[in-house]
């Protein structure tokens, strides 16, 4: 059953992203933590283990996102908590990006403020322009952009030790700002084709 239903979105999704007036997007929240993360490394045997340092904290720094799977074009926005106010004022960011002449899809999780009643008017006033696609519950694979994320955190965060919150915001924005312009290497991450 779940095999047959992921056959039909895959499907679906490549539909939207082959019609010529449709630019197909992939949007998530993120959360990049302070204390980074440690991974497996090869050190060569002659050298002395390496020391890495970990913040002793839970802080962390939060942003939308969204991935055009066919060019590459990453959009994001860093917001202290998500709510249906701050997932509109990121709807209408991504909005500012669309080409002219074409709509706006967006795959997206079933978060509970992506359905807030608050939106409703405004999806209805731009509904010629936007359209969000919501995937199934609890199913991350299926969204490109968790794709995003996860390399961000292997190029930013593995094993680096941030002392405040603001490096990591760097760490992420000066990533995030090689992938604001069409790019070969989120293209082909994200690609469903």
């Amino acid at each position: 059953m779940l095999i047959r239903l992921n056959r039909r979105l895959l499907k679906k999704r490549r539909n939207f992203a082959n019609k010529k007036d449709t630019d197909l997007w992939s949007l998530d929240e993120c959360h990049f933590q302070q204390h980074g993360t440690r991974v497996a490394m090869w050190v060569p045997p002659e050298e002395k283990d390496p020391v890495v340092l970990l913040a002793p904290t839970r802080k962390s720094v939060s942003l939308f996102g969204a991935v055009n799977v066919t060019d590459g074009r990453l959009v994001t926005r860093f917001e202290k908590q998500f709510d249906a106010m701050t997932f509109k004022a990121f709807l209408i960011q991504l909005l500012r990006h669309r080409k002219k002449g074409k709509r706006i899809v967006v795959m997206l999780d079933n978060a509970r403020y992506h359905h807030a009643k608050l939106l409703r008017g405004f999806l209805r006033k731009n509904c010629k322009v936007l359209h969000l696609e919501f995937l199934p519950a609890y199913s991350p694979e299926l969204n490109p952009v968790e794709r995003v994320w996860k390399l961000t955190r292997r190029i930013c965060t593995h094993n680096v030790y941030f002392q405040k919150l603001k490096q990591v915001t760097n760490s992420v924005t000066k990533q995030h700002n090689t992938w604001k312009k069409p790019n070969e290497t989120l293209r082909r991450l994200c690609c469903i084709n």
